[in-house]
């Protein structure tokens, strides 16, 4: 009797999940397969044209490097924040989560602004005499890079504070009393204790970088396309709707796989963390 309430209690939201997300991604990589030229002939398509897969790399390689620099700042302020006494934790965490309220849109405006030619970053370094010139420092994978990294950190350290306060401060104790180095008291108690939480970070900042469409259509422009802005463009540029569900379906594939990756990563550093 309680195993058929708790399915009828899931049942509700099962059928939501179903129906509004997997039915869809379903239909579009099914869209993909009736192609008369052949049932991967799509797919041949993309891989075969330099310029995609150049597309697709980059992607995969700005979403990392976002990633993992995401990962090293949002720990470190996270752990900052754990350790704070209650009201300077609060205050902190408000500062972290402000970025937030703003739209994504807004926020790489701001960089536009930042990273310009006339922008305030050039102004400030002509009138420091560092450089003579102002740089060029928009429609770069580094500008791309750096506003994600601007607009995810705030995630990773939500992510990470509660986990963080979560290590019981009796463990650190114990390892330093019993004469483990702080950098070993890292690697071997609180960095396993707080895979979990890493994982989650990594995997919401890769998804979000990895389809982000706003900032590289603003920062990185037509010379740093990405696949998000790849995917806008065959939709509803070219109309080209075999070739947008291509991306989306190599898009989300992509996504799984390296998702997959980090958890099997996870699992090495705590077997009990996934």
């Amino acid at each position: 009797m309680k195993h058929l309430m708790k399915w009828g209690l899931a049942t509700p939201a099962i059928l939501a999940v179903t129906l509004f997300l997997l039915v869809p991604v379903i239909i579009t990589i099914a869209a993909t397969f009736g192609e008369p030229k052949g049932i991967f002939s799509p797919y041949v398509a993309f891989f075969a044209s330099g310029f995609r897969r150049t597309v697709l790399y980059r992607t995969i390689e700005i979403a990392l490097i976002t990633t993992a620099i995401s990962l090293i700042i949002g720990f470190i302020a996270a752990y900052v924040i754990a350790q704070m006494p209650g009201r300077a934790k609060s205050l902190m965490i408000i500062a972290a989560v402000f970025p937030l309220l703003t739209g994504v849109v807004v926020r790489s405006f701001a960089w536009l602004i930042i990273l310009g030619k006339n922008g305030i970053l050039n102004t400030i370094l002509l009138s420091i005499g560092v450089i003579g010139e102002p740089l060029s420092m928009l429609y770069t994978e580094g500008s791309v890079i750096v506003a994600m990294v601007y607009l995810f950190v705030p995630l990773m350290i939500l992510t990470l504070v509660g986990v963080l306060e979560g290590i019981p401060q009796d463990l650190i104790q114990a390892a330093t009393s019993l004469g483990a180095t702080p950098a070993a008291t890292f690697r071997q108690v609180i960095l396993p204790l707080a895979t979990p939480g890493l994982i989650v970070g990594a995997v919401l900042v890769f998804t979000g970088s990895f389809t982000s469409y706003a900032t590289p259509q603003l920062l990185g422009g037509e010379k740093q396309m990405m696949m998000g802005t790849f995917l806008y463009q065959r939709a509803m540029v070219t109309f080209d709707w075999v070739g947008a569900s291509t991306i989306a379906a190599i898009m989300v594939v992509v996504t799984i796989g390296i998702v997959a990756l980090m958890s099997r990563l996870a699992r090495r550093l705590n077997p009990m963390a996934v």
